[in-house]
């Protein structure tokens, strides 16, 4: 047989299933219709042939008679196109009473194991392909994450946000702690980072007067791989003008809950052996109150220093006091909150962008979004004082002076753009992997990132 090139007017396995619900066993449609998929089972019972058919959409029985369609020259994994009427067969299976048959596409490398699918790690993600063609739960995961950024678009363009691009390749890197990945320009002769954070581009948009604005963006840092890690991520950030930390605490609550709805139709999950439910309203705590419960607060680096010290805490490579209050939030608090938290005000050392707090100048307006352990989302009300941003890139600069390789390096151009006067504002960024594998249910980043980067074999 020749392969055609396509099959146009198939209909998905799903739709015709449908229309077997209301069929007796044995019996059959007057409609025809035709389908296409990929043959996972085979059984030959004399003359008649059973063929499993799938496509995204599910899985059904074609019935074969060689009277009708001549011989069945159909193997494991070879796609097909075949046209017949829906019917049940008599133990009430929806099937497809088939007329003819086609191969589309000849598979020339057997499959593996058909019952067991594809079950060593390292091959689902080497081999995603194979992955996603035996494991009916993989291809689910890959729709349920394409219907969630569906949800989080759908939100986001209701609520007046405008969405843009910016740029991956960029003269300096800023807007997170991390260390980058450097490349470089032949046209330009310089060096280039690409992006770990959209922040100070979409914050130069504020500026510019767009007011509303999100970026569903690929970002890099040049960092190790654990169960919540990935040199290449996904994340969404919005940045709204006139709007405070408050707003983007609620906007995020509100976020998540109809996202989840949307994704796997309610706020109940399992992740990391937790029951987990994300309905709005959270639990919120002020970060200060929380490392006071475990007795780690102090402002005075040495104090600091002896206390997590006295409790075990191997503080050898911590040279600086924010260094020291990041890591005892690390170690004690981030990993007891499990049910969705916010944890708000953070230490202005931390956060170089944030806006101090009223009543205290080294509190910044900062909130991070907690579950299972896991920090899935940061949020600020942005500074808008250009001079004070400028102070604060200094600052920032002496924190790498004194050993913290990823602290800010500075941004010239942004600090000129704010110049011009930046409306208040207040932006977040939520980690589009993590939210995946709290609503998925998947244990490691890597299960929810299609391709994830791995070490060349050997």
């Amino acid at each position: 047989m020749t392969a055609p090139k396509h099959f146009r007017d198939r209909v998905e396995i799903a739709s015709v299933r449908a229309e077997t619900e209301s069929l007796d066993n044995g019996a059959a449609a007057a409609a025809k219709r035709r389908v296409a998929g990929r043959v996972l089972g085979r059984r030959d019972m004399g003359k008649l042939v059973f063929l499993d058919l799938v496509d995204r959409s599910g899985r059904i029985q074609l019935l074969c008679h060689t009277a009708k369609t001549g011989e069945v020259d159909v193997h494991l994994g070879d796609i097909v196109g075949a046209a017949g009427s829906p019917s049940k067969s008599k133990r009430g299976e929806p099937s497809v009473d088939v007329d003819a048959i086609e191969i589309l596409a000849r598979i020339r490398t057997p499959l593996p194991d058909t019952f067991h699918g594809v079950t060593d790690t390292e091959a689902r993600y080497r081999r995603r392909y194979l992955d996603l063609l035996m494991n009916e739960e993989s291809r689910r995961d890959a729709i349920l994450r394409a219907r969630m950024v569906t949800a989080i678009r759908g939100y986001l363009d209701a609520e007046g946000f405008i969405e843009v691009e910016t740029p991956i390749l960029q003269p300096r890197y800023g807007g997170g702690f991390a260390e980058p990945f450097v490349t470089r320009s032949n046209l330009l002769d310089q060096d280039l980072y690409l992006r770990i954070a959209d922040e100070l581009y979409l914050k130069r948009l504020i500026v510019g007067g767009l007011e509303k604005v999100y970026e569903l963006s690929k970002d890099f840092r040049n960092e190790s791989y654990s169960y919540k890690h990935s040199p290449e991520f996904t994340q969404v950030e919005w940045y709204e003008a006139y709007a405070d930390y408050t707003d983007t605490m609620a906007r995020c609550e509100t976020l998540v809950d109809q996202v989840a709805r949307a994704t796997i139709g309610g706020t109940r999950t399992t992740f990391r052996g937790h029951e987990l439910d994300l309905a709005k309203p959270w639990a919120r705590v002020k970060f200060v109150d929380a490392l006071e419960e475990h007795g780690v607060w102090s402002r005075d680096e040495e104090e600091l220093r002896a206390k997590l010290a006295g409790a075990g805490v191997d503080i050898s490579k911590d040279r600086t006091w924010g260094q020291l209050v990041d890591h005892a939030y690390a170690h004690f608090v981030e990993p007891g909150l499990i049910q969705p938290t916010i944890v708000y005000d953070w230490p202005i050392e931390l956060s170089p962008f944030a806006r101090t707090t009223d009543y205290d100048a080294s509190v910044v307006e900062r909130f991070e979004a907690v579950v299972a352990g896991m920090e899935f989302a940061n949020a600020f009300s942005e500074l808008n004082d250009s001079e004070e941003q400028e102070q604060r890139f200094a600052a920032q600069a002496d924190e790498r002076e004194a050993g913290d390789a990823e602290a800010e390096p500075g941004d010239p151009d942004y600090v000129e753009a704010m110049a011009y006067g930046m409306a208040p504002n207040s932006g977040i960024g939520i980690g589009i992997d993590r939210l995946a594998m709290v609503l998925l249910g998947r244990d490691a980043i890597r299960d929810v990132i299609l391709f994830p980067l791995l070490r060349e074999k050997g």
